[in-house]
């Protein structure tokens, strides 16, 4: 059966950036979000150990950025893959496809992150190793990670087999990449109408063979954080445009088909104060559980290395004994007694059962409440 064309939206060809911007189609929004963002900010900057706290967001995002392109996996099966594979890629015959997918969503999320702290510039080079991460194998392995596309891709609804949208020609691909990145680097828009503006334009053209959906998203996250919007690399909008597939979707068609950048913009600004509400609640409670756990902890393993416990399962809230001795910093004498502490007080929960060679995995349960979508 042969792909249908018929009502199929094609590339904007030469109308980025848009030569005018009516901002005042979206200004109540975009002063929202504006407001909604500071207020998150003001969170991580007061924040001292975000790395750790907001770990879980990360995960959180992996999952539902993933399921935005029909990557179905839950953060347990992603975590609990995590845990059994100790960050290698062992034991991948036998995880289902969607939970690889996610899982190295999520490690190229954290890698792009790691770069920028390292001082290499969110640029084309950077997002091409970001892709490269997130195809590494698996699936997506066969469909050229960290290259850009040579042949012309088609956005299609799986069911009818009608194109929704032809994305950039392969041979105008690179002054369209070089056009977005000198937008990104020298545009005189606000911060977030840049992001809103990168993030579509990004999705247009749609550089790659496969993975360009899960890029895009986490080009918001960079955006935001090379910017100086926040503070810290951790602000994620997929729920928001999980729950909004449909508009979402449209909303980017619009701006290729009816040169209408003002309601991607207004769905993109609604979308970020939503979000940034959304991602404050649930970094409070974590604060919170933070807070209530390091009095528990220090009562209960009763050591000098509470506070290492406690941050390792606030990182990894899903875990093996081996995990815990390698990366907590408590002594390895110590990590069998207190998951042993931790168990008998109903802190952590055994998700696994040890088999032949296979560890018993264990899941900080009061967190994975928190935060399981």
């Amino acid at each position: 059966m042969s792909l249908n064309l018929d009502q199929a939206v094609h590339y904007h060809y030469d109308a980025f950036p848009p030569e005018r911007l009516d901002t005042g189609r979206f200004l109540e929004e975009l002063l929202d979000a504006t407001a909604a963002m500071a207020r998150y900010d003001q969170m991580l900057k007061t924040m001292h150990n975000s790395e750790i706290l907001l770990a879980p967001l990360r995960s959180q995002e992996a999952v539902l950025s993933s399921r935005i392109e029909g990557t179905i996996s839950t953060m347990d099966e992603v975590l609990m893959y995590e845990a059994e594979s100790d960050g290698s890629d062992r034991n991948t015959s036998e995880t289902r496809s969607d939970v690889i997918e996610t899982a190295l969503y999520q490690r190229a999320l954290r890698g792009a992150q790691q770069a920028m702290e390292d001082g290499y510039p969110l640029s084309q080079s950077l997002i091409r190793g970001v892709h490269q991460t997130l195809l590494s194998f698996g699936r997506g392995a066969a469909k050229s990670p960290g290259e850009f596309k040579k042949e012309q891709n088609y956005l299609a609804d799986k069911m009818s087999r009608n194109i929704l949208f032809v994305p950039i020609s392969p041979e105008r691909l690179p002054e369209g990449m070089d056009r977005l990145f000198a937008y990104i680097g020298e545009s005189r828009h606000p911060s977030l109408i840049r992001t809103a503006l990168a993030h579509v334009e990004f999705e247009a053209l749609h550089p790659f063979k496969d993975g360009n959906g899960r890029i895009g998203r986490m080009l918001i996250t960079l955006m935001l954080w090379s910017s100086g919007i926040i503070s810290a690399p951790h602000f994620y909008i997929s729920g928001y445009f999980e729950e909004n597939r449909d508009t979402y979707i449209d909303a980017m068609r619009r701006v290729s088909e009816k040169g209408d950048w003002e309601d991607w913009c207004r769905f993109f600004m609604k979308a970020l104060a939503v979000q940034a509400g959304r991602n404050l609640d649930t970094a409070d409670q974590i604060r919170s559980l933070y807070d209530e756990m390091k009095r528990v902890f220090a009562e209960v393993l009763s050591s000098k290395w509470s506070i290492e416990a406690l941050d390792f399962v606030f990182t990894f809230p899903v875990f093996t004994v081996s995990r815990f001795k390698e990366k907590s910093g408590v002594p390895a004498a110590s990590s069998a007694r207190f998951t042993t502490l931790l168990l008998e007080k109903d802190l952590i929960r055994k998700v696994k059962e040890a088999s032949g060679r296979k560890p018993a995995v264990y899941a900080f349960e009061p967190l994975m409440r928190l935060v399981r979508v």
